[in-house]
């Protein structure tokens, strides 16, 4: 295991305590660190620190907390108290006194026997790994005075020095006292970049981070060595708050407790329950009267309000306040949620083009023209009767509205439009690399998880038993092949039980229409496939609702088992496995219905049953996309609707509700508590942890699989998806400002895995619209008959072109309808929607050769669309550069305004020392110039003459 014994200050004889008595300890003064713990003494202390935002001097900014929970009598009330770790003094004295109250604490836990042993491990190894911070020159302070009973709290604060040194380490870009100017556009270029400011100017966020920029300051790796380069003259606000808490939280995942044995980070203090929480403070309120301004406050009124949809984001703000990999996870959303308004407008025309031509559609008006007189077999058996098609109208004419020569032009638009949004999101990354000095930034091998040091030391452990060697140890494939074939298993169940719940579904569609088929109302045989196919979603939504968030909780469970070594492979594993458990369950159904409905049916006198019982379902005269259309619309819609307003509003807001209940239940108890004003960390305290982005981008890919994958079929879902966006980012913007702890600012440069599979997803639309268009929609049928059976033509007669006969007298027996009189007279011959010889054929009921001609067709568009599509999207890649001209001008610009700085830098240090050099020598001379008995009589300060102290 690796132990920092840089920020160790135990011995190594210490290292090995299990068990620790508590007055022995405190009798040899184990817990008396190098530092000295001080009572904090103030006449108004909470006004001096700004109600829990500075320490008790009022000075040193709050950059940390850490939570714990401690038992504490009820007489105990009167011993709480406040403590710090002063840095200052703790270099230079010991205490060899306890702490105040801290001996009659111990005389009361002596006579009541309260505290056991785990508490007391706790609390000792909070005492050992607090002092290996203040080892690493953080300064604490501890509160345990607070409203929430048996919660303390300790204050972190990283002084100048240390923010210096880890900056170094974590070679952050710092800004540099040289400033140039931004390039600028001339010309036309520049008229028309002033008119669309003057005309978005009512949209944009009154922030000042937001507005234009004409010069930037040079950007350079902190070094403490170089800092004459940087402007340090206001150091209180040089490194930012979101810095100094990366800078803290790094610190606290390095610095190691060694008490029982093992190394432990603040990850694995965390995980064992040594402490409760850790995070850093929100900068302020940001709501009531007399509230001071803030970041958080700017950002709840021009961001997270519902009042200020219509404006831009302010992504600087946001990345000044939550860091780069929440500011490029809104700054994608952003970017996605204009890109839908092309996309909405384009599918409003299509729609209302359909809507346009609905009545100049020959098909459907020859199904709903009454006097063609088509007879259509029946449904299903026995109890369904012979029914006329002029009686599927309705689906008919609305069917048109999807089923149109626009949709095809559409699927063709959205594959391109997927591929520019790729491209302008990757143009726009690099802008806001640029903008937040990322450019030239690598990830650094982030520090092992907990459980993965855990899972390690027990590997060391039992090699040691066995007396073996333990130098390095590490997981390999051996001992995580019971975990990988767990996940194997796991998925393959999953997803099985996916498929076995639409197959649940499908026998439900099945035995509902058999059943409303035998209705004794004409109005339930009529509105059958309506009744059927509306709750036959409505089951599916909730099902893919519940098993959204059991296959969650499924995929986290078997990424723990997997125990991958740091936070960065956690979350992509993670993402993988629920991406593909959410595709696979939001997918299936529609699948379904696009490919597999009324492919297996069988013909009529030669049916496939499942179970020798059902038959299964065929697709409406009108075919199956109006059908895909109902289902995909309403699990879109109702999946956002739920998920917003009952997930990401409800359920916090109920969260909320009980903590409140809870502590005003506890106030009640100590009404003494409730007088006090709460401290910034406790109402902090009392937010959601926050659980990261992977629920956020996770809802957004699901839904631009929506978007994309089926839009040939639902023109209307980049519109329902841009209303939906328009809220949401207003709602994850109010929930991360309102109602989560403040996150720890990470470093990104761009949004990780998550892009490769949008990628993925854009590449597959292609494919399924290719199908959906092919096989789905009746669009290839269609031009097969206009060029090649059309006798003028035109599409007259193409829906008798498309039914097949079948003679009546062929039934098997038991299946012909119980009632077929129903119509009022005897029918001989009955339709179904099929490519088959007639009845009067010598090879009846064959397949046709019709159905050839049409499959051929369809495999050749699929293939043609597929590669002219896919080439198009490529060519859309390749012509659009992903780092913008400009851009890549500046960060040129950068580099030689860099050299030319450190060359000057050089070229000043020379000077210098030719400087020195000629004052050396001409001090030498002089000293020569003296008489030899001076010299004798001096001969001590001739060395002096040479060796004057030089201020580099």
């Amino acid at each position: 295991m690796r132990v920092n014994k840089k920020y160790s200050c135990l011995p190594a004889e210490e290292k090995g305590i299990h068990i620790i008595n508590i007055r022995a300890i405190e009798d040899i003064g184990y817990d008396q660190h190098e530092s000295t713990l001080l009572n904090s003494l103030s006449k108004n202390p909470d006004a001096d620190c700004k109600y829990g935002l500075y320490f008790r001097d009022g000075k040193r900014k709050v950059d940390y907390i850490l939570v714990y929970h401690y038992k504490k009598s009820s007489a105990g009330r009167t011993l709480a108290r406040r403590v710090h770790h002063n840095d200052s003094s703790a270099r230079s004295t010991k205490q060899d006194q306890p702490l105040p109250g801290k001996g009659v604490q111990l005389e009361m836990g002596e006579s009541e026997h309260h505290m056991d042993y785990h508490e007391d491990d706790k609390r000792f190894r909070r005492e050992e790994y607090e002092g290996n911070l203040v080892e690493a020159g953080l300064e604490l302070e501890r509160d345990e005075d607070t409203k929430i009973h048996g919660v303390g709290f300790v204050k972190i604060h990283a002084p100048w020095h240390v923010l210096c040194r880890e900056a170094e380490f974590l070679k952050l870009k710092m800004p540099t006292k040289k400033m140039y100017q931004i390039n600028q556009t001339h010309g036309l270029l520049k008229k028309i970049n002033s008119v669309i400011q003057k005309i978005t100017e009512p949209i944009q966020p009154k922030v000042a981070e937001h507005k234009p920029q004409t010069v930037k300051r040079l950007s350079y790796p902190f070094s403490r060595e170089k800092q004459h380069l940087f402007d340090l003259s206001d150091r209180d606000s040089f490194f930012d708050s979101k810095t100094r808490s990366t800078i803290v939280y790094e610190i606290l995942k390095r610095t190691t407790c060694t008490k029982a044995k093992y190394s432990m980070g603040i990850t694995s203090l965390l995980a064992n329950g040594v402490y409760s929480a850790a995070y850093p403070l929100h900068d302020g309120d940001y709501e009531g009267e007399n509230v001071e301004p803030n970041d958080r406050k700017l950002l709840c009124e021009e961001w997270a309000s519902y009042g200020v949809f219509y404006k831009y984001q302010p992504i600087d703000l946001v990345r000044k306040y939550f860091g780069e990999k929440i500011g490029l996870y809104f700054a994608w959303l952003g970017v996605y949620t204009q890109m839908l308004i092309p996309a909405s407008i384009v599918g409003i025309i299509v729609f209302l083009y359909g809507c346009a031509t609905m009545d100049e559609n020959i098909p459907s008006m020859e199904m709903c023209d009454q006097r063609n007189n088509i007879t259509m077999c029946p449904l299903c058996d026995r109890t369904c009767s012979y029914w006329k098609m002029s009686s599927a109208c309705a689906t008919a004419r609305a069917s048109h509205l999807f089923d149109n020569p626009a949709t095809v032009f559409f699927s063709v638009f959205m594959a391109l439009w997927a591929a520019t949004f790729m491209e302008h999101w990757k143009r726009k990354q690099m802008r806001l690399n640029y903008r937040w000095d990322l450019t030239g930034f690598e990830e650094e091998e982030d520090h092992p998880r907990a459980e993965y040091e855990a899972k390690v030391l027990e590997k060391s452990l039992r090699k040691e038993h066995k007396h073996k060697e333990t130098d390095k140890e590490k997981l390999t494939w051996k001992d995580r092949f019971p975990a990988y074939l767990t996940n194997f298993v796991g998925i393959i169940f999953m997803v099985g039980l996916t498929f076995a719940i639409v197959f649940g579904v499908i026998i439900y569609r099945i035995s509902t229409a058999a059943a409303l088929a035998i209705s004794s109302t004409p109005s339930g045989r009529s509105s059958v496939r309506v009744t059927v196919t509306a709750t036959a979603v409505i089951i599916n939504l909730v099902v893919i609702i519940i098993l959204d968030e059991v296959y969650g909780c499924i995929a986290r469970w078997l990424t723990q088992i997997e125990v991958p070594k740091t936070d960065k492979n956690f979350e992509e594993r993670l993402i993988f496995k629920a991406f593909l458990l959410k595709f696979v369950n939001a997918y299936t159904p529609i699948f379904y219905v696009a490919f597999f409905k009324g492919r297996f049916v069988g013909r009529p006198g030669d049916y496939v049953y499942i179970f020798h019982s059902f038959r299964m379902e065929e697709c409406a005269p009108g075919g199956c996309l109006m059908e895909l259309c109902i289902q995909l619309s309403i699990i879109m819609l109702g999946k956002q609707l739920i998920q917003n307003n009952l997930f990401e509003i409800g359920i916090p807001k109920m969260k909320k509700f009980i903590r409140y209940m809870k502590l005003k239940r506890r106030r009640s108890l100590d009404h003494e508590e409730h007088m006090k004003k709460k401290q910034r960390y406790e109402m902090d305290y009392n937010l959601e942890p926050f659980a990261g982005l992977t629920p956020e981008y996770m809802e957004m890919i699901i839904q631009f699989g929506f978007v994309t994958l089926f839009v040939a079929s639902f023109p209307l879902a980049p519109l329902f998806a841009l209303l939906n966006n328009i809220i949401e980012i207003r709602l994850d913007a109010k929930k991360f400002v309102t109602e989560l702890r403040r996150p720890v600012a990470v470093r990104a440069k761009d949004i990780g895995i998550w892009y490769n599979i949008l990628r993925g997803i854009g590449k597959l639309a292609v494919i399924i619209n290719a199908f959906v268009i092919s096989f789905t929609s009746d669009f290839i049928p269609r031009l097969v008959y206009l060029y090649m059976y059309s006798e003028n033509g035109t599409m007259h007669g193409f829906v008798n072109h498309t039914l097949s006969s079948f003679n009546v007298s062929d039934f098997q027996a038991g299946t012909a309808p119980n009632d077929p009189m129903d119509l009022g007279y005897e029918v001989q011959i009955c339709r179904y929607k099929d490519y088959r010889e007639p009845p009067w054929s010598e090879n009846k009921y064959d397949i046709s050769k019709d159905f050839w001609a049409v499959l051929a067709a369809r495999l050749a568009f699929v293939i043609v669309f597929q590669n002219l599509v896919m080439f198009m999207s490529d060519f859309v890649d390749w012509i659009i550069p992903d780092i913008p001209k400009d851009i890549s001008q500046q960060i040129h610009k950068e580099k030689v305004l860099m050299v030319e700085v450190f060359m000057r830098e050089e070229q000043g240090k020379l000077q210098m020392l030719e400087t020195w050099k000629d004052k050396d020598k001409k001090k030498g001379e002089n000293c020569n110039n003296h008489s030899p008995r001076l010299s004798r009589s001096h001969s001590g300060s001739l060395s002096s003459c040479h060796s004057y102290p030089l201020d580099v």
